[in-house]
């Protein structure tokens, strides 16, 4: 561990000459990308410079042990201890400090809501869980925009995507991906009976043009006149697009916008996040069977929260962890989970490295 501080410290030395040279400053780009790798090693630098003054400390204490002054051997002692404690500490954080960051966690996502099984139902909660993630980004500050809507008669969503910018979005909403299942009593059921249904979520990171390489020729592009809600310009004009990605077979529509040009803008950076999603799947693959069982490895087949009306109550099935606010999480107050799965992931990270 500490070797590799010491290269730490020695990149961090190095990065500090770069950004004060005068033809790095005159190069906003390059600049930036400097200023950017500084902002990431400060915490580890700060936190090592303070355990290597704090290991300093007890040694000028431990020179005061054989002190014939029996009061003075006795403050240094406590001295010690408490330095210890101190010292034990900051060992723990740069640990943590030093497990590798997920490259996605400072991307804006494109997060993707269906209906499952369930029927009408399936997509009332749908609806649910599209307003709870619309007030968690409210709650964060971070923006918000429709990519692509598929509303029922009922008020619920077949399907929904939404685009969500912000400061480290994936960072927080990387544990969504996979199956919420919810049980509760629907409003048409006159009997009263619980009924369970089921809504996929997917969080994707965002991609970059320069991450994910499409070929135009692998592209079959398909205009057709908007369907459904949108008011009266939706069946004017073949303002609705349908992208194919003919490698893949991934399909993306997108027919929220009035123009043409927009709603194909939106389906690319749709099938752009998409696509590399698989590919970051098929690299978790080859690299491990492990990262399956580990929280946040987006697993769409695993069940991984249930959501009881009746009870009011929340399980997400990955920690087994139990809330009874079911209200305040439907509300956006969504860090009531996504705290302790952040927490448990660290804990496994810190398993993993250190063993």
């Amino acid at each position: 561990m500490f070797s590799k501080l010491t290269e730490i410290e020695e990149r961090f030395e190095h990065l500090e000459k770069k950004l004060s040279q005068p033809d790095i400053i005159k190069n906003p780009k390059e600049y930036q990308k400097y200023l950017k790798e500084h902002a990431q090693l400060l915490p580890i630098i700060e936190t090592y410079r303070k355990y290597q003054s704090i290991n300093q400390e007890i040694e000028n204490s431990k020179s005061l042990l054989n002190d014939p002054d029996q009061e003075i051997r006795k403050m240094a002692r406590e001295e010690i201890s408490s330095l210890e404690k101190e010292l034990e500490q900051l060992k723990e954080n740069l640990k943590l400090l030093l497990i590798p960051k997920d490259p996605n966690d400072e991307k804006n996502i494109i997060l993707e809501i269906r209906a499952g099984t369930g029927g009408d139902e399936a997509t009332l909660f749908a609806a649910d869980l599209f307003r709870m993630y619309l007030k968690y980004a409210e709650l964060k500050g971070w923006k918000t925009e429709i990519m692509s809507q598929n509303p029922t008669g009922v008020g619920g969503f077949k399907e929904v995507i939404l685009l969500i910018e912000g400061d480290r979005v994936y960072s927080y909403l990387k544990y969504e991906s996979g199956i919420h299942r919810v049980q509760r009593v629907p409003e048409t059921e006159s009997q009263g009976r619980i009924h369970t249904s089921a809504v996929t979520v997917a969080v994707l990171p965002e991609a970059e043009e320069i991450e994910v390489d499409i070929k135009p020729d692998d592209l079959r592009i398909d205009v057709f006149r908007a369907s459904g809600h949108g008011g009266q310009h939706v069946n004017v004009t073949d303002s609705a697009v349908r992208i194919t990605h003919l490698p893949t077979g991934l399909v993306v529509t997108c027919q929220d916008e009035k123009s043409q040009h927009k709603n194909k803008a939106k389906a690319m950076k749709v099938l752009r996040s998409r696509l590399l999603h698989l590919q970051e799947e098929e690299q978790k693959k080859k690299i491990s069977e492990e990262r399956r069982s580990m929280v946040g490895s987006g697993d769409r087949s695993e069940k991984i929260r249930t959501y009881n009306f009746p009870q009011g109550r929340v399980t997400d099935h990955r920690i087994g962890l139990t809330i009874y606010k079911l209200k305040e999480i439907l509300d956006g107050e969504l860090d009531l989970l996504i705290e302790p799965l952040a927490t448990h992931s660290r804990a496994e990270a810190l398993k993993k490295a250190y063993g």
